[in-house]
């Protein structure tokens, strides 16, 4: 597989498909102000967090408000054939909302009520235009929380269209584990229902799971039913400086294989550490951090605390510090969360090339420092930090999207670091999806014949190829 080329990221394959006048008088007509063509609508749907900056806006935005709305904008572009691209937040950074054949933006974020709370039964039903802080601030009087956190205030429909998962998922899993039942609008506009409450089920095809991490590309979700968790009595937050990357990583294996229950476990490099710094006036030892996180029982969160910070020490782990008070914690987290905006601000003007991977835990160290020393090697500027309790990490290279000579090295170093994350057994990436930028890695990683099942599904169920077309593979 070669290397994509110096303006392949900035500027994909476009196949147009014609949107007709009709169809676009049919949805006015239907939604009226909810329908919008003006252009500072529809350039803000053609655009995400992607280093993709020449795709044309879609032809339309229509807000739906319910599931009929949805159910009704979708027929209506049946009947054309004209491409439908969900649109939650914006927050997606692989090109997955782009208009690469045109079409027309269907909206949820006014999608946005929590529709039950069955606390008994640990599960909460909401539309997919809440998200994740709204879910939260909305069920925390119960006493429980929703824990998939993927650092952006994502939509939970967009957080489900990815498969995400973040900062807590090495002890409470992806959305792939968290989401019990789908209601979705297929691409004939049919309204189905996949799954149930209950906890297992042996009956019939896992539709769930197949439309979690679909990305658009068979329906539109419109509602979901999510587990979500007691509160933990107490949570510690702790943070402790290394000496080297490679030190911060084999205390973070220790810690996994010892079977610490640890919550969360976060990873910045130097540079990254001095980005939040600035960003969110800090004073944090600029050097390989570990930002962790405990959750259970007064006793348990203090024992396994202790031990993390007795491995942390066996490899040179130093200024271990705690945070007990949610307003302590909060600060951390959320400088943790703003680092993707404290790199961008550190490069007035740049773009940020981002990628993840995730590996097995004991690969781990090999795939980050190989690709830390090449992106040293390269000078350009970068930042780095990983869910390595699961072997997940991310590295976003800060270029001058107008420089071709840095776009190219962006993505010849990308190449590189997906390459060396499958050469490893693993994968090209661990939640960002793969959207636009991934297409060619998702062949290299489950070969020809899976992809050819994926398109068989994709047709099967799409046979117009109106869902989100053109991501994840070509047809």
């Amino acid at each position: 597989m070669n290397a994509p080329t110096a303006h392949q990221h900035l500027t994909p394959a476009l196949a147009p498909r014609e949107v007709p006048a009709e169809l676009i008088a049919a949805l006015q007509a239907r939604f009226g102000a909810n329908c919008s063509t003006a252009l500072v609508v529809r350039e803000q749907h053609g655009r995400d967090e992607s280093p993709f900056v020449h795709v044309p806006p879609p032809a339309a935005v229509v807000f739906a408000e319910s599931t009929q709305d949805v159910a009704d904008a979708v027929t209506l572009a049946a009947q054309y054939k004209a491409p439908v691209i969900p649109f939650g937040v914006g927050s997606s950074l692989e090109g997955h909302l782009l208009a690469v054949q045109g079409g027309i933006s269907l909206d949820v974020s006014r999608m946005n009520k929590v529709l039950s709370i069955n606390a008994e039964d640990l599960t909460v039903t909401v539309q997919p235009g809440v998200t994740r802080k709204q879910l939260n601030e909305e069920i925390k009087s119960t006493g429980l929380f929703f824990p998939i956190d993927p650092g952006a205030d994502a939509s939970i429909g967009g957080m489900c269209a990815t498969r995400a998962s973040g900062t807590n998922a090495v002890r409470y899993g992806t959305m792939r584990e968290n989401v019990l039942t789908l209601e979705v609008v297929t691409a004939s506009g049919e309204v189905i229902r996949t799954g149930t409450r209950a906890k297992k089920s042996a009956a019939g095809y896992d539709l769930t799971r197949l439309f979690v991490g679909s990305e658009g590309t068979l329906g539109v979700m419109t509602e979901i039913t999510l587990r979500i968790y007691p509160l933990p009595e107490a949570v510690l937050a702790a943070v402790c400086s290394f000496p080297s990357i490679e030190a911060a990583v084999h205390t973070t294996i220790t810690t996994i294989q010892m079977g610490v229950p640890i919550a969360r476990v976060e990873l910045l490099d130097g540079a990254s550490v001095r980005m939040v710094n600035q960003y969110a006036k800090l004073n944090l030892a600029e050097t390989p951090m570990l930002l962790m996180e405990f959750h259970g029982s007064p006793a348990g969160v203090k024992e396994q605390a202790e031990t993390v910070q007795e491995i942390a020490a066996e490899h040179g782990g130093v200024s271990f510090e705690w945070a007990t008070t949610p307003e302590e914690r909060t600060r951390l987290w959320t400088a943790r969360h703003n680092a993707y905006f404290a790199a961008i601000q550190s490069r007035p003007g740049c773009r940020a090339v981002t990628t993840d991977t995730c590996v097995p835990i004991s690969k781990l160290a090999d795939a980050m420092l190989d690709s830390i020393a090449e992106a040293n090697a390269s000078g350009l500027h970068y930042f780095l930090v990983g869910h390595v309790g699961d072997g997940n990490f991310h590295v976003g290279y800060l270029i001058d999207p107008n420089n071709a000579q840095e776009c190219a090295l962006a993505e010849d170093l990308n190449h590189k670091l997906v390459t060396r994350a499958l050469n490893l057994g693993g994968t090209c990436t661990g939640e960002h999806g793969i959207g636009l930028h991934k297409m060619a890695f998702l062949r290299t990683e489950t070969g020809e014949g899976a992809v050819n099942i994926m398109r068989t599904i994709k047709r099967a169920l799409d046979p117009d190829n109106i869902m989100n077309p053109g991501k994840i593979f070509s047809l």
